[in-house]
């Protein structure tokens, strides 16, 4: 890495599933990286590796050439950005802002622009891969800001993804991860149903996946989690809750644009069933047990 490179001071706030592995590799990178979450003990490793452990977002922006979010809902990610001693409170002029939070493409705009009159700039960049990708830095990264700014940005992105998109300005980058998660949702639900009727017409899954695996129905949902569902094991490279965020989010922004998605829809209700069940803290995969309840 360049020495460039390995003079910023790299905040990351919201360490979960992904963001631990996120952050993990810009540490591993030879940034010097400050860290925050609400349950610090999420931090021990990092900070145990040389991270730097900081009291609240805020904290994080004072001393941070460019911060990472991370974070769960719209409202984490506004108040983070925009409440009362958060970041953009806090920050100094110059600060980079990349928002990988899958949020509302409208607050990324707002988020920008208060950015912009801070002296700042922010990038909206949500990811799609899960714990995989996070894990292995095969992240697929949807930005939308200026280019300038991500011209900035991209080398430190490159730590955590290998497929890195300028989509457009502000918010364009939230609006490509909607695309992403209404892709997922219908074929999410072909895979579980394919699966369930496997077994219900007395086949060996692993026989099937080796068929359709290699075929027209290949892809990530049914060659990654195909196996996991099969297995049995439901443990959540993303929550179902947090899906069911997204779902909400995509359906929002389409029904403004006048846009019919009954795919979606559906996925949704189906999705629905397994929080009302409980479920939410299951992974996306674990709508088999809807079929075989």
């Amino acid at each position: 890495m360049e020495a460039s490179q390995q003079a910023r001071q790299i905040g990351f706030i919201g360490l979960g599933i992904m963001g631990r592995s996120m952050a993990g590799h810009l540490l591993a990178a030879g940034h010097t990286l400050h860290v925050y979450n609400r349950t610090r003990t999420k931090a021990d490793d990092l900070v145990a590796r040389g991270a730097h452990w900081c009291e609240t977002p805020g904290d994080v922006a004072a001393v941070s050439d460019i911060v990472i979010t991370m974070v769960g809902y719209p409202a984490d990610v506004e108040q983070v950005y925009l409440g009362a001693g958060g970041l953009l409170d806090r920050a100094r002029s110059g600060t980079m802002f990349v928002d990988m939070t899958t949020s509302s493409p409208s607050l990324a705009v707002r988020i920008a622009e208060a950015a912009r009159v801070k002296g700042c700039a922010s990038l909206d960049a949500p990811v799609s891969g899960g714990d995989i990708g996070a894990r292995d830095a095969k992240l697929s990264i949807m930005v939308g800001g200026d280019q300038a700014a991500f011209d900035t940005a991209e080398p430190v992105l490159r730590h955590m993804g290998t497929s890195i998109v300028l989509q457009g300005g502000p918010g364009t980058g939230q609006h490509t991860k909607m695309c992403n998660q209404i892709v997922i949702a219908s074929t999410i639900v072909g895979v579980t149903e394919g699966l369930a009727y496997a077994r219900r017409a007395g086949l060996h899954p692993e026989t099937v996946l080796k068929s359709i695996g290699g075929g027209a129905a290949s892809g990530f949902q049914l060659n990654v989690l195909g196996p996991r569902i099969i297995q049995g094991d439901f443990a959540p490279g993303f929550f179902i809750e947090h899906f069911l965020k997204d779902l909400g989010i995509a359906l929002g922004e389409a029904a403004q644009m006048g846009l019919e998605l009954p795919g979606l829809s559906l996925a949704r209700r189906l999705y629905e069933q397994m929080a009302a069940r409980g479920l939410e803290r299951d992974g996306t995969q674990a709508l088999l047990k809807l079929y075989e309840a």
